[in-house]
């Protein structure tokens, strides 16, 4: 409970004076006494009466609140007023580190003869993560406006800040995801038995069923189609090099946003979609199925996760995969492998995991990894130097790539700001050439 301004107001209308004729002239005091006495007894009165201010005031919050990164959101708060009384009640709220608000109190007025009373709450999330209001505070004038009682009173509201896939090239790619397949030409004639039929001139022999033919007396023909409801997964490395900035995100946001967006074409496409996370550990993982609950549950399950300051062990990750998955299935590994320990550190992982599965690799390209001559600006030493770095990082890319090209894992270097679309570029790829 503080002061409220009219109370200032009175005591400098009323008290002060009084209290200056008290103590100038000697007559007037018991009258200053008298006037002295009546504003204090009023504001004790309305001290004492404070618990009428807030009484039966109730706030609710939404249980489950679901934002974007980066596009304003809100929600209803909503208002119980018991004693449909007439009264203006301050609402404030504490918005946490990633929320930003306009404001972070609110004005209501509970008009007389209703017993609830809403309004929308506007939120900019700033990052992706899980957030939770625990409590919120109250204020309302006491019957007489001499004070302003405030109230702290526990709220229970769960915010959710998923990835944004509204950016332009995010746009690009989830459309090129969903309406694209239809443009693309099979390359082969599949790989899954799809019916019989009878011969026609053309065909070829290692097409032709044999029993059949021989139960029916006249050339079968066995009919394939391309192989759909395919595994396809994408493993996130959320390890210390996810947290480089890649434009004006971290690599670990543009890699969690392409997953999704990649998701959605394999679900277009109808294959099945799983996800993978991990750092020193297995972080996230999620077993390919179909679906938009599905797809929600990959979503859920990624979007707290955030860089670790530790080093990705892509044996733990490999051990995990090769004991969780039977079936072959596209596993697209984003990470980081222009470190050489960490390159070699995956030569060796995914040595044994290329074996059943078909696995491509797909980094972020490192900026200055360029051949040499491929920028002739040169206008001190300094840049010479640095165009020979960013050769030599170039060129142990290029081995690398070799290196795992052997082995049948394939790398590719993408810009950060086509990340989504070069992905499913890749994709299309291994569905058009019947890679998987």
């Amino acid at each position: 409970m503080v002061p409220s301004a009219r109370l200032i107001w009175l005591a400098a209308l009323a008290g002060f004076p009084a209290a200056v004729l008290g103590a100038l002239w000697a007559q007037s005091r018991p009258a200053a006494v008298a006037a002295l006495a009546a504003v204090a007894l009023v504001a004790c009165v309305d001290m004492a009466l404070r618990r009428r201010a807030l009484a039966g005031i109730r706030v609710q919050l939404p249980q489950l609140v679901r934002f974007f990164k980066d596009r304003e959101g809100s929600f209803a708060v909503r208002v119980e007023n018991p004693g449909r009384r007439g009264r203006r009640v301050r609402i404030g709220m504490v918005a946490p580190d990633g929320l930003q608000t306009a404001s972070e109190e609110q004005t209501v007025a509970l008009p007389a003869g209703a017993d609830t009373a809403e309004f929308v709450w506007s939120w900019m999330p700033a990052r992706r993560g899980l957030y939770r209001i625990e409590c919120c505070y109250l204020e309302a004038d006491s019957p007489l406006g001499l004070w302003a009682v405030r109230r702290r009173d526990p709220v229970a509201c769960e915010i959710r800040v998923y990835p944004n896939l509204r950016r332009n090239e995010d746009l690009k790619a989830l459309r090129r995801g969903v309406e694209g397949f239809h443009v693309l030409r099979q390359l082969g004639r599949g790989r899954e038995f799809e019916k019989l039929r009878e011969y026609v001139p053309g065909d070829g022999f290692d097409e032709i069923h044999w029993k059949a033919t021989a139960r029916r007396g006249r050339p079968i023909t066995k009919v394939f189609q391309v192989e759909r409801t395919q595994e396809v997964y994408v493993v996130i490395d959320a390890s210390r090099l996810a947290a480089r900035p890649a434009g004006d995100e971290t690599a670990l946001e543009r890699a969690i946003a392409a997953g999704l967006v990649v998701g959605a074409a394999a679900e277009r496409r109808g294959d099945l979609f799983g996800l993978a996370a991990f750092s020193d550990q297995v972080e996230v993982f999620t077993r390919a199925r179909n679906g938009k609950q599905h797809y929600a549950a990959c979503r859920d399950a990624i979007y707290q996760l955030h860089p670790r300051p530790v080093s990705p062990d892509f044996d733990e990750i490999a051990t995990f995969l090769r004991m969780r998955l039977a079936r072959r299935a596209l596993l697209l590994f984003l990470t980081a492998l222009d470190d050489p320990v960490l390159a070699g550190s995956f030569v060796r992982a995914t040595k044994l995991l290329a074996r059943r599965h078909l696995v491509m690799a797909a980094m972020l390209r490192p900026r200055a990894a360029q051949p040499l001559f491929h920028d002739a600006g040169v206008e001190s030493a300094g840049d010479i130097y640095r165009h020979l770095a960013g050769h030599l990082a170039w060129k142990r890319l290029r081995e690398l790539e070799a290196t795992l090209a052997r082995q049948g894992v394939r790398l590719a270097l993408l810009e950060p700001e086509k990340l989504a679309a070069n992905l499913i570029g890749l994709y299309d790829e291994v569905k058009q050439r019947q890679l998987l």
